[in-house]
């Protein structure tokens, strides 16, 4: 099963906000159940990225990318990058995975892969 990322579009304007806000950042609406949930395209480019390499303890890579890639619809996301030698403006795939486990349980992010 894939899972999907949802980005949530205003009732009022149609402004299409990621993450989820209270209110509106365009018309200032903030009515109660003021937004729809809208799937968020599955492709962006690579805006830009950095290495981590200082991560806590609990982490199981001594090492991770991070990047933030802007959607076909414009709206801007952050995750991990996994492609070996990333490059800005790239086209990347957005696909929904753990990406950290504990004994506790799997944390679900959104990881960049090439398209």
């Amino acid at each position: 099963m894939e899972l999907q990322v949802y980005g949530y579009k205003c009732r009022k304007c149609g402004q299409l906000h990621y993450p989820f806000r209270m209110v509106c950042k365009k018309c200032k609406a903030n009515e109660p159940h003021g937004f729809d949930p809208v799937p968020l395209p599955k492709k962006g480019k690579l805006l830009t990225y950095t290495d981590l390499s200082t991560l806590p303890a609990d982490f199981n890579v001594a090492q991770l990318t991070l990047g933030i890639v802007e959607l076909e619809n414009g709206i801007r996301v952050t995750g991990q990058v996994r492609i070996p030698k990333p490059k800005t403006g790239m086209a990347v795939r957005i696909n929904i995975e753990t990406v950290r486990s504990s004994e506790f349980g799997k944390n679900l992010g959104m990881v960049f892969t090439a398209a």
